[in-house]
């Protein structure tokens, strides 16, 4: 484990620098990237696929959580290519859980 970066060393870059990255496991098993495209949103992405099971779906709820109570601010997941309109579920912070926003598509 490291000590997190200092903000401003993480989002200060020269213009046409890539975008850095913070990588983040909130257990061995699920990898959380976080990008830093602009100062005022907070994007991640996981891998679906290491989500798979009770347990490590737990582990992402939980993780969504503690961001979200932390920011006192919804935690939204939407899909991959997404572009935020339709979440699929997130942290709601009245209810102070994660819920489901979506409907499960019918195929």
């Amino acid at each position: 484990m490291l000590p997190l970066p200092a903000a401003a060393a993480v989002l200060s870059r020269p213009a046409g620098a890539e975008c850095p990255e913070l990588r983040v496991w909130p257990s061995p098993d699920v990898l959380a990237i976080f990008r830093f495209y602009a100062a005022n949103e907070i994007d991640f992405d996981v891998d679906l696929r290491e989500l798979q099971g009770q347990e490590r779906l737990d582990v992402f709820c939980g993780f969504l959580t503690a961001i979200g109570r932390c920011l006192g601010k919804a935690v939204l997941m939407d899909s991959e290519g997404g572009d935020g309109s339709h979440p699929v579920l997130g942290f709601d912070v009245e209810a102070d859980c994660v819920v489901v926003r979506a409907e499960p598509s019918v195929r």
